[in-house]
């Protein structure tokens, strides 16, 4: 095939298609490997073809036509290493007439490929993953045709997706592993605490052709015709409904969404895919495949991004192509959702009927994140390659203490993590034993458990808890699920079912804590260098005064006359904190006058994230009716380490001696003022750093309901006086932690921390 053309493409798909239907024997993966080989090299007119697949971190070179046999399953390299390697690594092809003198360029005596000059290779890619490579050679000098690269290319997704099929499978040791037969563990994030076992329920697309070769090209294109306009008429229908007219960024990410699915490029290059002999869905695949590659090599963000709006299209039209949807109501009794990404409406959609979720991607501060929090379901963030291994229906285990993720798990494994499950279900009786009892230490040291929230969900946790109210109440997440700016009677009534759900315990609603990492859909976002340093909270609504304004008369019109606890979140400068504060009572006046019932008691105070609101004047500390201590940005900005930053944020501990000391500074000064003050974040919730932090003085934490029990039963089985002499002992010996002394001294005591 010298001047291969679509018709040939699809001539040459044919016979591989006719090939690998034959029944071959025991040793049928290989021999189709060695059929495909063969053809390739008769379709191409190459005295070569050899195909080198993915074995673990290696490429071997699994079959060949050309080179010495019995090089086949002994030659392995390294990506990056070679020529072929070069591929692997770049997902792009090379085509050269003279291999030797090529960048990258490395000599195997074993193959016998000395003589060969011409070199044409080609990843074997699906959906951004190099799976292997596969070229052709020719000893003469030769420029390989852009319709030859093409047509290599589409055998190669055909390749791909015969693998993903199970086609080369074998049983013997130089057999081609089965796909998603073999167990699969990584190491993610931890994004929420806690453990799961169930099933794999995928939220992204899954295909696997059985037949990739289109039969009927004419008939393909009319699919993807179909499915085009289907997609395009769906995106101008969400253009055009009302809660989009003001624009922001949702409406950005449709456009680009219109853009992509009009774009005349796009759509060629997936009706040269069927023209060429595969399958709409193939075809899709194969540009989709392309997008991830050329994804993982671009730095600019936009383009990033943009690159990730042309993704989540391509699956769209998978879906459309396949009549799958997102997830059809169907949900097993103990699914566990693995997913790229996923927004905070989206998880919110499956609610609780996930006992876990796995993200390849995310962040620990993301708003899917904090809505697994708020659900309290285990979620693990960044876990390598998961959606690559994971198939709908695999058992699966989630370790969201740790971060670990098992996936076909073999049973010795799954054995001892059911042994942790069981081990925390009866850790979960002796809590709910402590449930009404005080959390009092051996030497006397009362201190008062609250609760974080986020979601109506939550407050059911209130009681079973043993909470003694709700610390923190994040109001941003209805503001980050919805499509626009909630209204001020919605907003007031689901407060009044929050304060009313309470009973008589204190709930204290922090007001819109927005920007850094969370973003609204329909806000505007201008790109700032440093978003976690930048235009967010506070600053959001002394900028925005009609957003402050409109959520604080929905709070004070929940209250009805009970009493109100209101929180402004990142408060860096008394001015700051003085000016939300007038705007509150101004509000309080103004419902006044309309004849509105006001709170009957009203308690105003700030979040202390950042290291100057130590140091504010007296007034401040005077003024405010109440101070928490937000751990979770207080500790990132302390050590000047990004808690999104893998490689940076483990490095710095908690129980560091300066951060202690800097908590103790905290606690003394709000005591000097006789200002209650308390701890909100994830290491409240960590029974030895809540220890600490008692020791250091503080008397009330705020934590995820879960954590309540093991830091109420750590309290009661410790003599805080002692554990403040350790911890002095610690800080002058010199060490940067405490942690070791402390732990030593727990485990001498046999306290419970678990």
């Amino acid at each position: 095939m010298p001047h291969s053309s679509a018709v040939e493409s699809r001539v040459l798909l044919k016979r591989l298609q006719t090939a690998l239907a034959e029944p071959l024997g025991a040793d049928a993966g290989q021999r189709r490997l060695d059929r495909i080989t063969a053809i390739v090299a008769e379709g191409l007119a190459a005295e070569v073809c050899s195909i080198y697949l993915r074995r673990g971190a290696d490429l071997e070179l699994s079959a060949t036509t050309g080179l010495n046999p019995q090089a086949v399953h002994l030659i392995r390299m390294r990506v990056r290493e070679g020529l072929v390697g070069r591929i692997a690594h770049t997902a792009e092809p090379i085509n050269t007439k003279d291999a030797p003198r090529t960048r990258g360029f490395q000599y195997f005596p074993e193959t016998g490929e000395e003589i060969f000059a011409s070199f044409l290779g080609v990843p074997i890619q699906r959906l951004g993953e190099v799976l292997g490579v596969l070229v052709v050679q020719n000893q003469t000098p030769r420029d390989y045709t852009d319709d030859e690269v093409h047509g290599l290319e589409v055998v190669a997704m055909v390749i791909a997706e015969m693998a993903e099929f199970g086609v080369f499978t074998g049983t013997s040791e130089t057999d081609v592993p089965g796909p998603h037969a073999l167990p699969y563990y990584t190491k993610g994030v931890i994004g929420q605490e806690g453990v799961a076992e169930g099933h794999v329920l995928m939220h992204d697309p899954q295909v696997a052709i059985s037949n990739p070769v289109a039969d009927d090209p004419a008939a393909e294109q009319a699919r993807l015709a179909e499915a085009l306009e289907g997609i395009r008429a769906e995106i101008d229908e969400m253009l055009g409904a009302d809660y989009l007219a003001d624009g922001g960024e949702h409406r950005e990410v449709l456009n680009a969404w219109r853009m992509f699915a009009h774009d005349k490029g796009w759509v060629r290059r997936m009706q040269a895919s069927i023209d060429a002999g595969l399958a709409a869905e193939v075809a899709v695949e194969r540009e989709q495949s392309e997008t991830r590659a050329r994804m993982s090599r671009v730095t600019d963000m936009y383009l990033r991004e943009r690159l990730h709006d042309l993704d989540d299209l391509s699956n769209r039209l998978l879906r459309r192509l396949t009549g799958a949807a997102n997830h059809n109501g169907d949900i097993p009794e103990d699914a566990i959702l693995v997913a790229r990404n996923i927004g905070p409406g989206e998880l919110l959609d499956y609610g609780r009927a996930l006992k876990g979720v796995v993200l390849e991607e995310g962040s620990v501060g993301s708003h899917a994140a904090i809505v697994a929090r708020a659900l309290a379901i285990p979620l693990v963030i960044q876990a390598d390659r998961i959606t690559r291994e994971a198939v709908a229906g695999d058992h699966i285990l989630v370790d969201g203490d740790q971060g670990l993720i098992h996936l076909r798990p073999e049973d010795n494994v799954a054995e001892a993590f059911r042994a942790k499950i069981d081990m925390a279900a009866e850790a979960q009786e002796a809590y709910a034993a402590l449930r009404d009892k005080p959390a009092v230490s051996r030497d006397g040291i009362r201190v008062a458990l609250h609760m974080n929230a986020g979601l109506m969900a939550d407050l059911p946790s209130l009681v079973p808890s043993g909470a003694e109210g709700v610390g923190l109440y994040r109001t941003e997440l209805q503001f980050l699920v919805r499509r626009t700016v909630p209204k001020r009677s919605d907003l007031a009534a689901l407060y009044s079912k929050i304060l009313s759900s309470a009973g008589d315990k204190p709930v204290t609603f922090r007001t819109l804590d927005i920007g850094s990492d969370k973003v609204l859909p329909y806000m505007k976002r201008d790109p700032e260098p440093n978003p976690a340093l930048g235009w967010r909270a506070i600053r959001v609504g002394l900028d925005r005064k009609g957003v402050m304004r409109m959520q604080l008369q929905a709070m004070l019109r929940a209250a009805n006359g009970r009493p109100l606890r209101v929180m402004f979140p990142f408060v860096a400068q008394f001015d700051e904190f003085r000016e939300a504060r007038a705007h509150l009572l101004d509000e309080v006046e103004r419902e006044r006058k309309l004849g509105h019932p006001v709170p009957d008691s009203l308690k105003i105070g700030a979040m202390l994230e950042t290291p100057s609101l130590a140091f504010a004047p007296d007034q401040f500390f005077e003024m405010a009716d109440f101070i928490s201590i937000g751990g979770n940005d207080l500790k990132q900005f302390f050590f000047a380490a990004d808690r999104e930053n893998e490689r940076v944020r483990r490095r710095y501990d908690t129980l560091n001696v300066s951060f202690l000391t800097f908590i103790e500074q905290i606690a003394a000064r709000c005591d000097g003022h006789d200002t209650p003050v308390s701890f909100c974040g994830e290491d409240a919730g960590r029974p030895v750093e809540a220890l600490a932090f008692i020791a250091m003085g503080l008397r009330n934490l705020s934590m995820r309901p879960a954590s309540i029990g093991p830091v109420k039963r750590m309290i009661r089985n410790t003599d805080v006086g002692e554990a403040r002499d350790v911890i002095n002992r610690a800080r002058r010996s010199g060490e940067q932690s405490v942690r070791k002394e402390l732990m030593a001294w727990i485990n001498a005591r046999g306290i419970p921390v678990a």
